[in-house]
């Protein structure tokens, strides 16, 4: 994949633009110019190529658009919809990037499409977990669980996120 170009433009645009430098005998001679670019698409299509499996994209963790995935498996609960507010809100604040899912469909629909879009983590908010006082971590490229008391769930995610 070219991920970055590199291009030749020659003495035209000096020309125009009158860009001279002096040679050794003094005499003016327009600049010989090139430009180079790294392509923001390409480089992202360099990343997927290289990190997905059979269920979607892996982002790695510099290059993903958002650092957390957060789902609220039943979105019509007040009580899963308040503490995935409080989540969003205390995740956003300590700034992590997060996408939260709180669509009306069914968890196998958003499970399906959090591994499709390849976040690094996803964070779970289901009725039985938010009783208990729970929330689930789910990292994308190892597909390890860990089940975490929702106090100190931003403080495990900023850890393994940002290693402080």
């Amino acid at each position: 994949i070219e991920v970055g170009h590199i291009f030749l433009l020659g003495t035209k645009y000096s020309q125009a633009m009158s860009a001279v430098f002096r040679d050794e005998q003094g005499r003016e001679q327009p600049l010989v110019m090139g430009c180079y670019g790294i392509g923001i698409g390409r480089t992202a299509a360099a990343a997927i190529e290289q990190n997905h499996d059979e269920k979607g994209i892996i982002w790695p963790p510099a290059l993903s658009p958002y650092d957390v995935y957060l789902m609220a498996l039943n979105a019509k609960s007040s009580r899963v919809s308040e503490e995935a507010q409080k989540l969003h809100d205390a995740l956003s604040e300590v700034p992590l990037e997060v996408l939260w899912d709180d669509r009306d469909e069914r968890p196998g629909v958003k499970f399906n499409d959090a591994d499709l879009i390849g976040i690094p983590f996803q964070v779970i908010l289901g009725e039985k977990n938010v009783r208990e006082g729970l929330v689930e971590i789910k990292e994308r490229r190892s597909g390890k669980i860990r089940k975490v008391k929702t106090g100190e769930a931003v403080a495990v995610l900023k850890e393994m996120i940002c290693g402080s």
